[in-house]
């Protein structure tokens, strides 16, 4: 299963450009991930071009909104996915500063907090890219996480 991170701008900030690098790098030895940039603009125009580049894509957006899930829980929902055997790609969905409007957050196939704060987009990315290699980790059996 692909896990494909559309990401509204490109990260601008120095520790969240070397972390995201960081990160594609060693998930890159586990399975395969992918960065799709697009533009930012309003809430409306982020969200159809989320949309349309998620087409196809089990999509799960990031919205403060969401179901908020432990790292295990995440691992688990991963988990089920890839099990089903129908989903090729799975999407995550992160907006800009506007967020995500109502008809994306109701076209997606679930919507998660990554915290019941509101995280700035390229902190956002950094922390799920985190958040995906711990659940790499736990499934190889590495010591990683610690429970």
């Amino acid at each position: 299963m692909q896990i494909r991170l559309i990401v509204a701008g490109k990260p601008a900030l120095a520790y969240a450009k070397a972390g995201v690098e960081e990160y594609l790098k060693r998930l890159s030895r586990v399975g395969s991930y992918e960065i799709v940039m697009i533009k930012a603009g309003t809430r409306d125009e982020v969200s159809e071009r989320l949309l349309e580049r998620s087409h196809g894509c089990f999509r799960i957006a990031l919205d403060e909104r969401g179901e908020c899930l432990s790292t295990r829980k995440f691992a688990e929902k991963i988990d089920s996915l890839e099990m089903r055997g129908d989903i090729k790609t799975v999407a995550f969905l992160i907006g800009a500063a506007d967020g995500h409007n109502e008809l994306l957050r109701t076209k997606c196939d679930l919507v998660i907090t990554l915290s019941p704060f509101t995280l700035q987009h390229e902190l956002a990315l950094l922390v799920l890219l985190e958040q995906l290699y711990r659940v790499a980790s736990l499934k190889s059996g590495s010591p990683y996480h610690r429970d």
